[in-house]
């Protein structure tokens, strides 16, 4: 405690540090979005001046950087056991839960030059699943390619749904010239459970996407490791 000049008691600032300098960047883009996050509005939330930012974090890339350590951070560790599929499942679960409670850090993790140190060790530990497992370092390759961004528990979508009017009559005039145009599309896009937040349009349970391609995947990669599959060998397409 220190005193103030009338002689009351202040409770003693906790110290600034690397940790709480980040902490507080993810919370403050968590509140206010990450496109508004600033040093000077950091700051201000710590109660300190811009310049003591500066002392932990050199500039606003590498705040960014250290943000994205926080948070792969609070991805579950891996489950111990032989049973490397449910394992690779659940850490890929884990940090998709992590990046839904932060909805700005998947555009940050894509905007990264260079991977963190965190980041590389979340990515080196997938990697030990699947070669624990007894998939070939090969096969490997392949699969962190094609998990992509589903890795961190995220994807991106190659055709935005546009949002349909919110006037009954518009919007069944819009369905109906779809469905005379592209009936196909309409027939799959009218049917499954609804969740308005999706990044795959209205219309998908996010979630549930999420999950069925992660699963079509694992299921693939089990197979061909179950195969004896190699790179480089007529018939298998990957070849690099």
């Amino acid at each position: 405690m220190s005193r103030s000049e009338n002689g009351a008691a202040v409770p003693r600032r906790a110290p600034l540090n690397r940790e709480r300098v980040l902490r507080a960047a993810v919370a403050l883009a968590d509140d206010i979005g990450i496109e508004s996050l600033s040093m000077r509005k950091l700051a201000q939330e710590l109660g300190v001046a811009p310049m003591a930012l500066y002392k932990h974090v050199a500039n606003k890339e590498e705040l960014l950087d250290g943000m994205v350590s926080v948070i792969v951070a609070e991805v579950d560790p891996p489950l111990p056991g032989p049973d490397w599929k449910n394992a690779v499942r659940h850490r890929i679960l884990s940090a998709r839960q992590a990046l839904l409670r932060h909805s700005w850090a998947p555009r940050v993790i894509e905007s990264r030059t260079q991977a963190p140190p965190v980041v590389l060790d979340y990515m080196n530990s997938l990697i030990g699943m699947f070669l624990a497992g007894g998939l070939s370092a090969d096969l490997t390759h392949h699969v962190m390619h094609a998990l992509g961004s589903r890795m961190w528990g995220f994807t991106q979508e190659v055709f935005p749904t546009p949002q349909p009017p919110a006037d009954p009559g518009m919007r069944a005039a819009m369905f109906r010239q779809a469905a005379e145009r592209f009936p196909h599309i309409v027939a799959i896009a009218t049917v499954g459970a609804h969740d308005d937040a999706s990044s795959v349009g209205q219309g998908c349970d996010d979630q549930s996407e999420f999950e069925f391609a992660l699963d079509v995947l694992l299921d693939g990669f089990e197979r061909l490791h179950n195969e004896g599959w190699r790179s480089g060998v007529p018939g298998n397409r990957a070849a690099g």
